[in-house]
């Protein structure tokens, strides 16, 4: 008991010094193009800026709820899009807002095709871990970039430090579904949250095609024939943690990576029956969480009226094993993989109907599930690996959602 009260001590006593070290001496830059008060948010009237996007997030950690009701210690990162500094101030809003309020996955980032787009990291440091000074990236997953400082590879660009911010520069040129995580120490970055989703939408969505006797007007490629339209869709990114890892992270002991093995599958950040609910799972009493209510605020409840055609994209960014997901009742049409639209050279569909797709880390899936001769009811997105419903020792949860047909 006394052991446990002198580390809670020590711990709190370093969240302090910390909080005072890295907001005293924090270096917050953001640049965005149009923004005039440094909140990430294009407020400029000037049409040279109608196609500039902007987003700030912290590098940090936090914590959040699993499905079975454990509190879990986690890295990741937070959306500080829309804060301002105070000068009248001694510290910085942007980077006390930031801390111990990482979510999972990170913030969802969407773009179009044609965007510039300009994505702020600041790193506002570790409050649970102050012994630890982990610089942080971004590093967008199958995006081509031309400029290696971007990338967020540590061994070809730039790493953040504690305290400071770095701008990342994309022009996005190619639709389709991504992901993106730290690249620093990715392993264990990755494995303690630090991954999120990314989709870009391409350039044809607002041009109506006629596909199959029905108009669209949203597409998840540039098909030219709308074959790719649908009516709603839903990012939908695998993960999973295991809690050994995890505590010893937050108990400062040794990392068990060659023991690793998750036993808290997830969707979206969250366990079955969690993944299917509206309602956000409480944040843990040591988390910040920037909505005041959770730090898991994407839920995978999929919902369509019939008839309609719902796009999944499909991300894994597991570091531990495939997954594979199934949809019994309602067929996947799998049109894309890794961000690339399934067409030939001869400008041939290459689109396959299945019941079940397998992805490994850091990979993609675009699938689209029609549901003009489905039943309306309640059906079931859920992995193969049966081991993996469960929340822990908790059975039927992990990595499953439901499809609703209204």
């Amino acid at each position: 008991m006394k052991t446990i009260k002198r580390y809670l001590f020590l711990i709190m006593m370093g969240l302090l010094l910390s909080a005072w070290v890295v907001a005293a001496g924090a270096s917050v830059l953001v640049q965005c193009p149009g923004d005039s008060n440094g909140d990430a948010i294009v407020d400029s009237s000037n049409p040279i800026y109608n196609n500039v996007k902007c987003m700030h997030i912290g590098a940090g950690d936090g914590a959040v709820r699993m499905a079975d009701g454990r509190d879990m210690y986690m890295f990741g990162f937070s959306d500080l899009t829309g804060i301002t500094d105070n000068p009248d101030t001694p510290h910085d809003e942007r980077m006390t807002a930031g801390m111990m309020a990482a979510t999972f996955p990170a913030p969802k980032i969407v773009l179009d095709q044609g965007d510039e787009f300009y994505l702020t990291l600041t790193n506002v440091g570790m409050m649970m871990r102050p012994d630890l000074f982990d610089p942080h990236t971004v590093h967008w997953h199958g995006f081509p970039e031309a400029a290696p400082v971007f990338d967020g590879v540590p061994d070809a660009s730039v790493s953040i430090n504690m305290g400071a911010s770095f701008t990342y520069y994309y022009n996005v040129v190619e639709p389709g579904t991504y992901m993106y995580h730290c690249h620093v120490e990715a392993t264990e970055h990755m494995q303690m949250g630090m991954l999120g989703n990314l989709y870009v939408r391409p350039a044809q969505d607002g041009t109506v095609y006629s596909y199959q006797g029905k108009s669209y007007s949203r597409f998840a490629y540039n098909d030219n024939d709308g074959s790719t339209g649908y009516d709603v869709d839903y990012a939908i990114q695998l993960g999973s943690f295991d809690s050994a890892f995890h505590d010893a992270s937050e108990m400062v002991q040794p990392l068990p990576f060659a023991l690793m093995r998750d036993n808290y599958p997830m969707i979206n950040g969250r366990g079955y029956p969690d993944t299917a609910s509206m309602m956000q799972p409480m944040a843990p009493m040591m988390a910040n969480p920037r909505n005041g209510v959770s730090t898991q605020p994407e839920h995978s409840l999929i919902t369509a009226n019939q008839g309609d055609r719902v796009l999944l994209r499909l991300s894994n960014l597991n570091i531990t094993r495939f997954y594979t997901l199934t949809s019994l009742s309602i067929p996947m049409e799998v049109v894309g993989r890794n961000a690339r639209h399934y067409r030939g050279p001869d400008g041939k569909n290459l689109y396959y109907t299945t019941s079940s797709v397998t992805m490994g880390g850091g990979e993609s899936i675009d699938v689209i599930l029609d549901t003009t001769d489905i039943p309306p009811g309640t059906y079931f997105l859920y992995t193969t690996n049966m081991n993996y419903l469960s929340n822990d020792t908790e059975d039927f949860g992990g990595m499953m959602t439901e499809i609703i047909v209204n």
